[in-house]
């Protein structure tokens, strides 16, 4: 099944950095492997594997890819090739579709290409990024917010929390708002509506009161923005009573965003803080003030480290720093409880939810959409490897979405919802299910058994070939040996009802 029974994975890939204008590609004659390594890296195998062609060339190849390659012999291309042609294509059961119709949806009752979007940052500031990104195929972008405050950025003004690999895991950035003028904004708003008439601009505005909250509007729309984002949730503010100061009092939500309705005939979404125990009572507010969806989340205030020799939190900007913006991956799970909750309150029923919350893959993507999201937007993916990833975004969900029957996105919005709880109450709690281990797979390192011994219930041993053996009276399903295994060499197994 596409994306759940990965036969590759990042792991399997961990030297490969991604190159622009890969090496690799230069050096095959055959085949675009940087392409197919990026489908890898972004859980697309499936997709990769139906691209290649009937023959495989990596048989007689001597591998000029991996000689090319920025880190030479340190990636296992021609491996990871046959793997493609050997392990994923035959179990490909569900063949590329011909088309992406089923992305088709809609923002508000606006045509979407897809569900995709740039959302409101560094990666959506000009026409040339804007325009870059509808080419790469985009459906739209939410543009950096534009606001009549003279913004002065700081310098650095970024910093990350990182894997083994390098890759950022979480991403905490102190960026403000748009430095452009409204004015200089606009004229973007208006040369990209004339060359990509059919791409959406979503329009992200802060105003510092109710009569500039409703003169940003009315400019986006005149100048052809197809909706506008209020942006409540701005952790980065240096005037006080703006951004996330807004997000937290339901009743200046609720004000503003009437000022701004009352302003322009578009859809007016209300860009929401995660910096809240809850998020219905300002989404509710917005519904209140005429806001026709929610955008959810921004950024959740933050510190990334400290540095141990000077003692300045990240990023240090002259001997000081502040409280930042945390984005990534890392806050998926975050960005997931909250758009959970704004899906399953009934006050909010009718309203589009464009998601967005540490998102890199299509099966991230999927995640938000299952949970109410009807479009997704994405930054600090993009931040971090390009545009280029909506190629696997698109192609990894459209399979996907044929593979389940879906015949188009939007029948899969909030499809998650009904089986998720606030509490963990409601859970059964009578049945154990016991882990599987794979011994093919094992290579006898007794992680599982170390986390079991100090972490879990001791009900893993280790025979006498280093592999592990469960003890079923001591094991109480818990799971943490399949979380732990570095070689996915354990799964879910055998049920036991405990009475």
């Amino acid at each position: 099944m596409i994306g759940l029974n990965a036969k590759i994975s990042r792991s399997d890939m961990i030297r490969c950095v991604l190159c622009d204008q890969a090496p690799c590609d230069t050096a095959c004659e055959k085949l675009n492997p940087a392409a197919l390594l990026r489908s890898i890296w972004f859980g697309n195998e499936q997709s990769a594997a139906q691209r290649l062609p009937e023959v495989n060339p990596c048989q007689i190849c001597k591998a000029p890819c991996e000689i090319a390659c920025v880190r030479e012999g340190e990636v296992p291309i021609r491996d990871l090739v046959n793997r493609l042609y050997y392990q994923v294509k035959p179990e490909c059961e569900t063949p590329l579709p011909a088309d992406e119709d089923r992305l088709k949806c809609d923002l508000c009752g606006i045509p979407l290409e897809n569900p995709f979007l740039l959302s409101s940052s560094v990666v959506a500031s000009t026409y040339d990024m804007c325009a870059r990104a509808f080419e790469a195929g985009w459906a739209g972008v939410c543009f950096k917010t534009i606001c009549s405050l003279d913004i002065h950025e700081a310098s650095p003004r970024f910093s990350a929390i990182t894997g083994s690999d390098g890759s950022i895991i979480g991403f905490k950035n102190i960026e403000q708002l748009s430095d452009h003028s409204v004015m200089e904004n606009m004229e973007i708003f208006r040369q990209l509506k004339e060359k990509y008439p059919t791409k959406f601009i979503l329009a992200s505005i802060m105003g510092q009161n109710e009569a500039e909250w409703g003169e940003l509007a009315r400019l986006c729309e005149e100048n052809g923005a197809d909706a506008v984002e209020l942006n409540f949730s701005c952790p980065n503010m240096a005037e006080g009573g703006l951004g996330s100061d807004i997000g937290q009092v339901p009743e200046l939500v609720e004000r503003f965003t009437r000022a701004a309705k009352q302003a322009c005939h578009i859809p007016v979404l209300a860009k929401l803080t995660p910096n809240v125990a809850a998020m219905s009572p300002a989404a509710e507010a917005a519904k209140r003030g005429g806001a026709d969806g929610i955008d959810a989340i921004n950024t959740i205030k933050s510190i990334t480290g400290v540095n141990l020799h000077t003692f300045v939190a990240h990023p240090a900007v002259h001997g000081h720093s502040a409280l930042g913006g945390y984005s990534g991956n890392a806050v998926k799970p975050i960005a997931l409880r909250f758009i959970s909750e704004l899906g399953q309150n009934p006050a909010l029923k009718g309203m589009h939810i464009s998601a967005m919350g540490g998102i890199e893959t299509w099966q991230d993507a999927m995640e938000f959409i299952l949970l109410g999201g009807g479009s997704i937007q994405i930054t600090t993916a993009v931040m971090q490897y390009g545009y280029r990833i909506i190629d696997d975004l698109k192609a990894g969900l459209n399979l996907y979405l044929a593979e389940k029957g879906f015949r188009s996105v939007k029948e899969a919005i909030g499809q998650g919802l009904d089986t998720l709880s606030e509490t963990t109450d409601t859970l059964e709690r009578d049945t154990i299910l016991f882990p599987q281990f794979i011994q093919e797979r094992c290579n006898g390192c007794g992680r599982c058994k170390i986390s079991c011994d100090d972490g879990g219930h001791q009900a893993i041993q280790l025979n006498e070939k280093r592999r592990p053996v469960l003890n079923g009276k001591k094991c109480v399903g818990c799971h943490l040996c399949i979380l732990v295994c570095p070689q996915r060499a354990i799964v879910p197994g055998s049920k036991r009802i405990t009475r």
